[in-house]
């Protein structure tokens, strides 16, 4: 990675809505770490936590960098366009199942390691497309270590942090509305790259590399903002509709 790179503002904005994909979409994780090494001896707890975590973040990262590949597939970001939109919904109008009850202990500290990864790496589905999306946002050959970065800075503060990050949730809902909201930009501004569109769309010289052409900036902005107000808007119909029947 080009150290001129970090000097500029779409790097970093990436990596700092890959954070805020990790933690509103990740809060589980402290949860999952916690009953997954709840019955290690207490002298073996933090290295449950510790290589359960690792072994996790290993995953994720391999996860993503196939995501990115595949994505480049025409079509494929359509699909993963309308999935974002859809986890955007459940995180505006969540499902009241809890799937933490499903989780066993184990009293042996590599069954507590691998139960944290193999939790981790069912519940991390909505993650892994959402980051992929963030990361070819910006573009060129900067996608793996923008997810490196921010997967990096974003699962210590979940582990350690999570009470903290529930609680600015409940007290401040705001902070979930546009959560989902991002998903929904981030799924329309991946929709009209997708190489079945590009020919369709007005385009202009790509600024970056690893492509030829790309959208005009207007449509990319007005695809994110289309996607964001559907994710908003079907977000609160359901929370609504789901009011009215109870």
């Amino acid at each position: 990675m080009e150290l001129e790179s970090l000097l500029h503002l779409p790097f970093w904005l990436g990596v700092g809505q890959i954070i805020l994909i990790d933690i509103l979409l990740g809060g589980d994780n402290a949860v999952v770490i916690a009953l997954a090494c709840r019955k290690l001896p207490e002298h073996q707890r933090l290295k449950g936590i510790l290589w359960g975590t690792a072994g996790a973040i290993a995953l994720r990262v391999v996860l993503i960098f196939f995501a990115l590949t595949l994505l480049a597939i025409p079509y494929l970001k359509l699909a993963g366009a309308a999935l974002l939109v859809w986890i955007g919904v459940k995180l505006l109008a969540p499902d009241e199942e809890d799937e933490h009850g499903k989780i066993e202990g184990s009293d042996k500290l590599w069954g507590a390691v691998k139960t944290v990864i193999v939790a981790d790496l069912v519940m991390s589905v909505d993650n892994v497309i959402a980051i992929a999306g963030a990361a070819q946002a910006v573009g060129g050959q900067h996608q793996m270590p923008l997810v490196i970065l921010g997967l990096l800075v974003s699962i210590p503060i979940i582990v350690s942090g999570s009470q903290l990050v529930i609680k600015l949730m409940d007290r401040f809902p705001v902070v979930i509305t546009l959560g989902g909201m991002l998903l929904g930009w981030i799924a329309g501004s991946m929709a009209v790259t997708d190489p079945s569109l590009l020919h369709r769309l007005p385009t202009q010289a790509a600024s970056h590399a690893g492509a030829t052409v790309e959208v005009i900036p207007a449509v990319h902005y007005a695809a994110g903002a289309i996607g964001a107000l559907l994710v908003l808007v079907i977000g609160r119909t359901v929370s609504t509709l789901r009011a009215r029947g109870q």
